[in-house]
């Protein structure tokens, strides 16, 4: 079972102590969880995260986490999806889902009319070359937190303080500037079938 919790507009932190505290008290009875939320403005520089790579953060926090990857924008108007899957119970590896999540929202654009592709060596979603989702996880367990973060309409000046995910020079593009306008819940209701059809859940839960 997958329970889908939707959680409104959050400050960072204390999402991520949450996220902490799930992975930590769970054991293989713990159902899964998918959190859907959007954040506050901040940046967050994962573990292997060079400072370098933040150029002027100006009045938006820096947050150095515990996810893979680089450094990235979360702000309103873009779609936060927290995986907390147990993937020996799903029978899959971390390449797998990286992929998995990477695929559900390649599917959707496809429905949208928008062709995207995913990058071997830069995980995400890109559309003719500007990335539009970003990915970051952490495995602990066996199981995973952190997800995936997609830009429906949002400022995305602040991606311009930063080398996004490590890249000097990086584009970064939105939805909205695809002519897909929606908002973050019509795309969090339109792309979660595109995500649970890959994988092996009974049943989904909303609380």
């Amino acid at each position: 079972m997958l329970r889908i919790k939707r959680l409104g507009i959050c400050d960072y932190a204390p999402v991520w102590r949450d996220m902490q505290a799930y992975n930590t008290r769970r054991d293989s009875n713990s159902e899964d969880q998918l959190w859907l939320l959007q954040h506050t403005p901040v940046f967050t520089l994962g573990m292997n995260g060079k400072a370098q790579h933040v150029l002027a953060p100006g009045d938006i926090p820096v947050i150095s986490i515990d996810r893979g990857g680089q450094v990235t924008y979360h702000g309103p108007g873009q779609l936060v999806a927290y995986v907390h899957f147990d993937l020996r119970r799903l029978g899959i590896g971390v390449r797998q889902l990286v992929e998995i999540l990477e695929h559900s929202v390649i599917h959707w654009l496809g429905q949208c009319g928008v062709s995207a592709h995913g990058r071997r060596d830069a995980p995400g979603v890109y559309v003719e070359g500007a990335k539009i989702a970003a990915l970051g996880l952490r495995i602990k367990g066996g199981c995973s937190y952190h997800g995936l973060s997609l830009n429906v309409n949002m400022d995305l000046e602040p991606f311009t303080r930063i080398n996004p995910c490590g890249y000097e020079g990086m584009k970064v593009t939105q939805l909205a500037d695809l002519g897909i306008l929606r908002s973050v819940d019509e795309v969090a209701r339109e792309w979660l079938p595109c995500l649970v059809s890959q994988l092996n859940y009974a049943a989904c839960i909303e609380s």
